[in-house]
């Protein structure tokens, strides 16, 4: 799905999926679709042997999902965007058999997090803050009560997601929740040297031990998503949900 949001190039033997719907980057249906294509571009192209996914809106990765959009989605209109980025981008990253960097340059949440944690790798630069803030809004990062907690413990998995506060990059890479907190302006080209350092190994090596490494982590994932799936789209149509998104976007203070 072509979109003039989404930029795919390559250079050298690295794809480069690059964002550029500012200011922050929301993400729709036609958004998503637009990425995961980029991905299964990149995973079909023999030259290409590693992915970057990276943001040209300047000190922004993503926003997350639009909630101008949201805020008057039914339950089943928002299993459609949950399924496209909760599956369909998990399952073009666990097949892909090509190492992916997410270079994150600025602001992540919510779902911006939800790209960048689909990646091999994470990047970020220092100053940059990530975060969880769905429960502020009405609603919950139900993907990241999956994968969180198993990643840097149940107990400041459940801070990050229950007060909604973000995290300086630099506090990430010490609790392990991105690879390595870099110079600022420097996030997308270390992923570049990175991906070009892993392009130079063997493609075999490369497909067969990722699909392996992926197998290993699985850990029954799409059951565990499917749980949170459920629960998210009933939460979506309640009242505190609406009032919520509805808050953010008219940019006032709740009425819980």
């Amino acid at each position: 799905m072509a979109h003039p949001d989404i930029h795919y190039s390559t250079e050298g033997q690295t794809a480069v999926i690059e964002m550029d719907r500012g200011p922050v980057n929301a993400i729709d249906l036609e958004f998503i679709s637009a990425i995961i294509d980029a991905f299964k571009q990149a995973g079909e192209d023999d030259d290409v042997r590693a992915i970057v996914l990276a943001s040209a809106v300047p000190n922004m990765f993503c926003g997350g999902l639009d909630l101008s959009v949201m805020r008057d989605m039914s339950g089943e209109g928002f299993r459609e965007i949950l399924n496209k980025l909760y599956m369909e981008l998990y399952d073009v990253q666990y097949a892909l058999g090509k190492p992916t960097i997410a270079a994150i340059n600025g602001a992540a949440r919510a779902g911006g997090m939800t790209l960048a944690v689909s990646c091999d790798i994470i990047l970020a630069e220092k100053g940059v803050t990530l975060g969880y803030p769905e429960v502020k809004v009405g609603i919950i990062p139900g993907i990241h009560f999956v994968h969180l907690p198993r990643q840097i413990g149940r107990h400041r998995a459940f801070e990050l997601l229950f007060s909604g506060e973000p995290i300086v990059a630099d506090d990430a890479e010490k609790l392990g929740l991105i690879n390595r907190a870099v110079y600022p302006g420097q996030a997308r080209a270390l992923a570049m040297s990175m991906a070009r350092r892993m392009s130079s190994l063997s493609p075999v090596v490369m497909r067969r031990g990722r699909d392996a490494f992926m197998r290993a982590n699985d850990r029954d994932y799409r059951r565990d998503i499917g749980a949170v799936v459920d629960a998210m789209c009933a939460l979506v149509e309640t009242e505190a949900a609406q009032e919520g998104m509805a808050a953010f976007v008219e940019k006032r203070r709740p009425n819980w």
